[in-house]
C-alpha cells in the first residue's frame, strides 16, 4: 500500500500555502498508510555558508535548550533553532562531517534525518493528520514538497523507519514498493562511504542515488541507473535543493499520477490527493509511463 504525494511550485519563491496544501493531500492517503506520515519541505535557502540539519531525538521531552547550547559552543548558530517535539531544525555555519562526527561522538542517541541548504525532513508513527499537527505543518512555507504515508512491510512501525529518506545534501527519496535486492546493494554502498542507520530497503534507494548524484551525474541520469540496478517494484518521489522528480519500475505494479499546471506539478498515489489542490480540475492529468524518468529543475 502506502501513499505518496508530491507538489512543486515552479516559480520558485516560497509560498506559506506549501504546508496546508501538503497536508491536505496527505489527509487523503491516511487510508493507504495508517502506520506513519513523514514530509520533507523545502524552503527558503540558509544564509550563504550555512547548512540545516534535523535532528530526531528519542522522546517528545527530550531537552532540546540545554542541547541547543551545547551544539552551540562547539558549532555557530547561523539561525535560531526551531524544536517541534522530538524533532529540532538547527542552522550552522560550520562544515556538515564535523557535526556529524561530534554527534557519534557525544550524541549518538540522536539520528539525523535530514541536511542541506533547504530541506527540513519530519516523520512520525501516526496518521497525517496527527503528525501534521504535531509538526506544525499547517504554518509552513517553501518551495517544495513531499510527503509518505506508511503501511510497514519491510521493516518495523518505527519513526526511524517511516519515509522520507534523506541520505545526501538536500536529497530526500519516499517510496511505494518493495525492493530485492538492496540488502547486497547496502553492503555494496557502504564501501562506497555511504552511512545507513536502519533495514529499511526505502534508505538504500535514497543512498543509492546520493551515491550516483556524487559520482557527477544529474538526478535525471541518476534514476535512468537505477532502472538497471534496483531490482523489485517501486514508484518513487525525490526531492533535490531545486529539483522534483518521479519513476516508476519497468512493470509500473504501483498506482501514481501526475498532474500540472502554469504554477506547479503535483504527484500522489491517487488523484484524490491531487484534487483538493487550486487549480486541480484545469490542470494537465496523467499517468507516469514505466521506466520513464519524469524531473522538473529550477535553474
Amino acid at each position: 500500500m502506502c501513499g505518496i504525494v508530491g507538489l512543486f511550485f515552479k516559480r520558485g519563491a516560497a509560498t506559506p500555502a506549501l504546508g496546508p496544501l501538503l497536508a491536505g493531500m496527505l489527509s487523503q492517503m491516511a487510508e493507504r498508510g495508517p502506520d506513519s506520515t513523514g514530509f520533507a519541505l523545502y524552503s527558503d535557502a540558509a544564509p550563504a555558508g550555512a547548512f540545516r540539519v534535523t535532528l530526531h531525538a528519542p522522546g517528545d521531552d527530550y531537552d532540546w535548550r540545554a542541547f541547543g547550547a551545547e551544539l552551540g559552543a562547539a558549532f555557530p548558530f547561523a539561525e535560531a533553532a526551531r524544536h517541534y517535539c522530538s524533532h529540532a531544525v538547527f542552522t550552522l555555519g560550520a562544515g556538515q562531517q564535523g557535526l556529524f562526527d561530534w554527534l557519534a561522538d557525544r550524541h549518538p542517541e540522536l539520528g539525523i534525518f535530514g541536511f542541506g541548504e533547504r530541506i527540513e525532513v519530519f516523520k512520525d508513527i501516526g496518521l497525517p493528520d496527527a503528525v501534521a499537527r504535531r509538526f506544525d505543518l499547517l504554518h509552513r512555507s517553501g518551495t517544495h514538497a513531499l510527503g509518505h504515508t506508511r503501511m510497514a512491510t519491510e521493516s518495523a512501525v518505527t519513526t526511524e523507519h517511516s519515509h522520507p529518506f534523506s541520505a545526501g545534501l538536500d536529497l530526500c527519496l519516499v517510496h511505494n514498493g518493495s525492493l530485492s535486492n538492496h540488502n547486497r546493494l547496502r553492503q555494496s554502498l557502504r564501501r562506497e562511504g555511504i552511512r545507513f542507520t536502519t533495514d529499511n530497503d526505502t534508505e538504500v534507494a535514497a543512498g543509492y542515488l546520493t551515491w550516483r548524484l556524487g559520482q557527477g551525474m544529474s538526478l535525471s541520469q541518476a534514476l535512468e541507473a537505477a532502472l538497471a540496478d534496483l531490482d523489485g517494484f517501486y514508484t518513487f518521489g525525490v526531492g533535490t535543493r531545486d529539483g522534483f522528480a518521479i519513476l516508476r519500475d519497468p512493470i509500473a505494479c504501483k498506482p501514481a499520477v501526475l498532474a500540472e499546471t502554469d504554477d506547479w506539478v503535483a504527484m500522489a498515489t491517487e488523484y484524490r490527493a491531487i484534487a483538493t489542490l487550486p487549480g486541480a480540475a484545469s490542470a494537465e492529468i496523467w499517468e507516469p509511463q514505466p521506466a520513464t524518468v519524469y524531473s522538473w529543475q529550477r535553474q
